[in-house]
C-alpha cells in the first residue's frame, strides 16, 4: 500500500515521540536528590544479568530499584492511560471538553479512598477501595443512562455529572468528620495526587489492568474514527455504534480507575494532551491514539521529575499538572484554530 506524505509524517512523529520517551526514562534515573552516575546505573543493571565487581553502594541500588524504577514506570503508565482515555472520550462523545472524569470515575475513586482512610485501612485497601468505587460509579452512570429518556449520549454525560456531584458531596462529608490530626491530611494529600512512596508491587498490579484497557483502545481506534462522524454514519459503514461506545467506555473507565487508585487525582492530562497531540498528527485516531499515549507518558514523567526535584519539599504532582495544564489549555483555546 502506498503511503501518503501525511502518513509518513505521522509515523515519523510517533517514532520521534517514542525516542523522546525512552530518553526521558533513562534521564529520569539520574535525576534526584541522591545522585547516581551513568556508570553506576549501568553497573547495577548489568549486575542482575552477569557477575560484576561491585563499585556502587547498597543505597544506590536500593534507590534505583525501590524508589526511582517504580516511580518512573508508574508516571509513564499513568500519563499514557489518562491521555488515551481522554482522547477516546473526546472521540466517542464528539466533545473536545471530554476528559477521563466525565463519567464520574475520579469522583467515585476519591470517595472510595477517603472512606478507606477514614476507616484507618492500610494503603493496599485504600487502593482497592478507590478502584472499586470508581468502577461502581461508572456502572451506576451507565445503568441510569440506559433507562433515561432522550439522547443516549446526553443522558450518559448528565448521569456522569449527577453521580460525580453525589460522590463529591460524600467525600466532602468524610473530610468533615475525619480526624484533623491524621486522617484529614491523608485524605487531602491523596486527593491532590502523588506518586511518592509507590511500590513495584503496586506498579505490577496497575500494569495488568492498564494493559487490559489500552490494548482494545488501540485495536478499536479506526472504529472511534467512525464514531466521530455520528451514529447514523457508523451504521452505514457496518459499525455497531452502541457496542463500540460501550467497549470504549469500559476500557477507558478501567484504565482511569486504575490510574486514580494508585496515584490519586491527577487532572488536566486527559484533557490537554489529546489536543496537543492533534496539533502533531491530526484527528485520525489511527495515529492520534498511539501518539497521545506517548505524549502523555512523556508529559507526566517530565512533570513528576519537576515535582520531586524543583523544591526541597516534594510538590504533589496533581498541583503541578494543573499549573502546567491550565495555562496551556488557555493557549490552545485562544489560538485562531481553537480546539480541533
Amino acid at each position: 500500500m502506498r503511503r501518503t506524505p501525511g502518513t509518513v509524517k505521522n509515523i515519523t512523529v510517533i517514532l520521534i515521540l517514542a525516542a523522546v520517551l525512552i530518553a526521558a526514562v533513562i534521564l529520569s534515573f539520574f535525576i534526584g536528590r541522591y545522585p547516581i552516575a551513568p556508570a553506576e546505573l549501568l553497573g547495577i543493571v548489568f549486575s542482575k544479568i552477569t557477575p560484576i565487581q561491585k563499585f556502587w553502594t547498597d543505597n544506590m541500588e536500593t534507590v534505583l530499584f525501590n524508589v526511582r524504577l517504580p516511580r518512573i514506570l508508574l508516571a509513564s503508565f499513568v500519563g499514557c492511560c489518562l491521555s488515551s482515555a481522554g482522547a477516546a472520550y473526546q472521540g466517542i462523545f464528539r466533545n473536545p471538553m471530554a476528559a477521563p472524569d466525565i463519567l464520574g470515575a475520579t469522583s467515585g475513586a476519591a470517595f472510595g479512598a477517603a472512606l478507606a482512610i477514614l476507616c484507618d485501612a492500610p494503603r493496599s485497601i485504600v487502593t482497592a477501595s478507590a478502584f472499586g468505587f470508581s468502577l461502581l460509579t461508572v456502572a451506576l452512570v451507565i445503568f441510569v443512562s440506559e433507562r433515561a429518556k432522550g439522547a443516549k449520549i446526553m443522558s450518559l454525560v448528565l448521569s456522569g455529572i449527577m453521580f460525580s456531584s453525589l460522590f463529591t458531596a460524600g467525600t466532602s462529608y468524610i473530610k468533615l468528620v475525619a480526624d484533623p490530626t491524621d486522617q484529614l491530611p491523608a485524605i487531602t494529600y491523596w486527593l491532590i495526587g502523588s506518586l511518592n512512596g509507590i511500590k513495584i508491587e503496586e506498579v505490577a498490579f496497575a500494569s495488568v489492568f492498564m494493559a487490559v484497557g489500552l490494548i482494545p483502545l488501540l485495536l478499536l481506534r479506526w472504529r472511534i474514527n467512525v464514531l466521530t462522524f455520528g451514529d447514523d454514519e457508523a451504521r452505514t459503514m457496518g459499525v455497531n455504534a452502541g457496542r463500540v461506545r460501550l467497549i470504549v467506555i469500559a476500557c477507558s473507565t478501567l484504565i482511569t480507575a486504575t490510574c486514580v487508585s494508585v496515584s490519586g487525582m491527577i487532572g488536566w492530562v486527559g484533557l490537554v494532551i489529546p489536543h496537543l497531540t492533534r496539533r502533531l498528527v491530526g484527528n485520525n485516531y489511527r495515529y492520534l491514539m498511539p501518539a497521545s499515549m506517548l505524549t502523555g507518558a512523556v508529559f507526566l514523567l517530565a512533570v513528576d521529575n519537576l515535582a520531586r526535584n524543583l523544591l526541597t519539599v516534594e510538590i504533589p504532582i496533581g498541583i503541578l499538572t494543573a499549573f502546567v495544564g491550565a495555562p496551556f489549555f488557555i493557549y490552545l483555546i485562544t489560538r485562531e484554530s481553537g480546539l480541533e
